[in-house]
């Protein structure tokens, strides 16, 4: 065996070997994680045992954070404002039941009495599973544990940093994702017109953009792409963008997309267009067309049915629903919503509409 052969079987070795001792990482900082949230849901499900049967009120958690300080000094979660939200922790999970059984089974939470046993026998352990930060972050922006089991998940499924998911709450992600209309379940099979539907949203938030209220095509596309990365991030997991103003020449004619994105999770191609005015029949029939190109030049067979979204300024939910009806391509239509902007120096020095209605009745007089 020479010598180059020798080496690049080396090389093939020690990338194997170091993708282990990664994945190795990886698990055991999942294992740390999960074995330190169990602790802590033990810790307040204790709390709240003690306050409920002593009777005890908050000023014992002080003392408790100082002797448990005290007695392991190398960990540093036993603050008394950690304490406190252990117990919070605990009380806001212990709520679960009120959103129905089949929404908990499927995650693999346990219910009822199970909830406020001690861990680890009682954990809920899906919810282990993502940082103490981002529970903290979870419960200080809401109220339902329903929702809360979303993002959870959400987390889990798409590796969401604390920022990430800070904005995914606050955009109001579970409100709107699946919410746009399609025609999915006529047009591909189970489950994949499930999965596709999963990747919709309605409407999509782009308050990252700054346009004016009559801004056309071009300018949103052009904002769109210049702010990408938070264009991806609305998009959701999975989007791999492929171009804008992609071209296809049909039977001698040119046509161009709007945008072309790749699917890593569905395995398909998506093509966006988007309409700065309200939802025309005609839009959904020139996407049709443009689904069915991208099937005959540019899908192999390796690839999943190219999917459609029509992102409008607005929408009438009865003529898209007519319109989808008996189309062969699969189509989502949803709307977007924009936050218009001003330079704050621009804003002052604009009148308002009650100094405009006054200088006009001023110069009737």
């Amino acid at each position: 065996m020479s010598e180059m052969t020798s080496n690049d079987e080396y090389l093939d070795w020690i990338v194997s070997i170091k993708s282990r001792v990664q994945t190795s990482q990886v698990k055991a900082a999942v294992a740390v994680n999960v074995a330190m949230l169990e602790l802590y849901w033990f810790i307040g499900d204790q709390i709240v045992e003690r306050q409920e049967t002593a009777k005890w009120g908050d000023g014992f958690l002080k003392q408790m954070g100082k002797d448990l300080s005290s007695e392991f000094p190398e960990i540093k979660g036993f603050s008394h404002r950690n304490l406190k939200y252990m117990r919070q922790w605990v009380q806001f999970w212990t709520g679960i039941p009120a959103i129905g059984q089949q929404a908990v089974a499927q995650l693999n939470i346990p219910t009822g009495q199970q909830l406020v046993a001690s861990l680890p026998e009682g954990a809920p352990q899906v919810v282990a599973r993502i940082p103490w930060g981002h529970n903290l972050r979870i419960m200080e922006k809401l109220s339902d544990p329903a929702d809360a089991l979303f993002y959870v998940q959400k987390t889990i499924e798409n590796n969401w940093s604390r920022a990430v998911l800070t904005h995914q709450i606050e955009s109001g992600l579970h409100l709107r994702e699946g919410k746009a209309i399609d025609n999915f379940e006529a047009t591909l099979p189970k489950p994949e017109s499930d999965l596709a539907r999963q990747v919709l949203r309605d409407p999509y938030n782009f308050d990252f953009l700054t346009l004016t209220e009559r801004h056309n095509e071009r300018e949103l596309e052009d904002g769109l792409m210049e702010q990408l990365t938070k264009f991806l991030l609305e998009l959701g997991a999975g989007f791999a963008f492929v171009g804008r103003q992609y071209k296809l020449n049909v039977d001698g004619d040119e046509y161009s997309i709007d945008l072309l994105f790749y699917h890593l999770k569905l395995h398909c191609y998506v093509v966006i267009e988007l309409k700065v005015d309200k939802f025309k029949p005609e839009y959904a029939g020139k996407l049709n067309f443009y689904i069915s190109a991208v099937d005959s030049q540019i899908r192999t067979e390796a690839d999943g049915p190219t999917l459609g979204i029509l992102i409008c300024k607005s929408k009438s939910d009865i003529k898209v629903e007519y319109s989808l009806r008996d189309l062969t391509k699969p189509i989502g239509v949803s709307e977007y919503q924009i936050t218009e902007h001003l330079p704050a120096d621009l804003q002052t020095s604009l009148p308002t509409i009650e100094q405009i209605e006054a200088e006009f009745g001023n110069a009737d007089d």
